[in-house]
């Protein structure tokens, strides 16, 4: 059994992970029963688990989305698909891996799949560049998508990426054109398209793929304009103040589907779907399921207008402040 990644707020579960160890192995190694102990155990370490995620903050909630132990695309694909058979190339010299994409099969109905792939250790994650995408990726999942118009293919979107490769090689083959031209396209797709947020959603690279008539996320997932670390670096010039930046982003499940960002929040197992990834996909295929045979009702052009429609009704202001007042949320500069 893989050791698990304990994150910082779990470190209470340390000692108790250690005991439920050390009782598995003297199982192992002699006679002596000592289930009623190791039941006892796990029970108390459930427990605590619930109680420490049933009150997580955003920025905590960051972590386990971040969490290199976390269901990825690919590991849902094989969980859920009865077949599956990847894609590759933008038809242009380049093949992004941090962008997958290909056909498969949910229930028998064949689907087109995409998603950001991130990697489990350093030399995966180099090849995957850290499942942050370059303009091919966004290209070749263009290609995919209209492939899937065509051939009447519901599209799935698993969005789990800190945000579209911001390198300079990136910006100068068309980074952001690249994922405009996929906003434009996805409004006119006639077939129903389902975004999740499976892990992080950050900025442009998680938009690139997430024009959908459906949007779900994770129960501690994150969706978010700008990393906490960068909204703060940009206004309070301190990187280090990202947990105060977290909060007032809403990037929590609860926060965005009280915005009407999002469609659906999903549950997740107790320890988050690291510690359960089949269940995680139990939940996530049955959403999906739903949602599908729901979009599938619907006439093309009505389909298309309730998406169009969807998101021009996005966004929130408050006018009620006074100038004084709106100054005095505004960072000085010390300078």
């Amino acid at each position: 059994m893989p050791r698990r990644y304990l994150l910082d707020f779990e470190k209470p579960l340390v000692e108790l992970e250690k005991q439920i160890e050390q009782i598995r192995e003297l199982a192992r190694d002699s006679e002596v029963d000592v289930s009623q102990q190791l039941l006892q155990l796990e029970t108390l370490a459930t427990r605590r688990r619930e109680e420490i995620f049933k009150s997580l903050t955003p920025s905590q909630k960051i972590q386990v989305a971040r969490h290199p132990q976390r269901p990825s695309t690919l590991d849902f694909v094989q969980m859920f698909c009865d077949d599956w058979i990847e894609l590759h190339g933008d038809r242009n010299g380049g093949d992004d891996m941090a962008l997958i994409g290909g056909i498969g099969s949910v229930n028998g109905r064949s689907v087109l799949i995409l998603g950001h792939q991130k990697g489990r250790d350093t030399k995966e994650n180099v090849i995957r560049n850290f499942g942050m995408a370059k303009p091919g990726g966004y290209r070749k999942a263009l290609r995919l998508m209209k492939h899937a118009n065509r051939f009447s293919l519901p599209i799935l979107t698993f969005i789990d990426t800190p945000g579209a490769y911001a390198g300079l090689t990136a910006e100068e083959q068309g980074q952001g054109e690249a994922i405009a031209r996929n906003l434009r396209e996805m409004f006119g797709f006639k077939v129903p398209i389902i975004a999740t947020v499976i892990g992080e959603g950050g900025s442009g690279g998680a938009l690139g793929i997430g024009v959908a008539d459906k949007l779900l996320m994770f129960e501690h997932s994150v969706y978010t304009v700008a990393s906490p670390e960068a909204c703060a670096s940009i206004l309070w010039r301190d990187a280090g103040k990202a947990s105060e930046a977290a909060s007032a982003l809403k990037i929590t499940g609860k926060d965005l589907l009280k915005l009407g960002v999002i469609d659906e929040v999903l549950p997740e197992p107790a320890g988050g779907n690291n510690w359960a990834p089949l269940q995680a996909g139990e939940t996530l295929k049955s959403s999906i399921e739903k949602h599908i045979n729901e979009l599938l009702k619907m006439d093309k052009n009505d389909l298309i207008e309730q998406r169009y429609s969807k998101f021009r009704a996005l966004g929130k202001f408050i006018e009620s402040l006074n100038q004084e007042e709106i100054q005095s949320q505004i960072p000085q500069s010390h300078e």
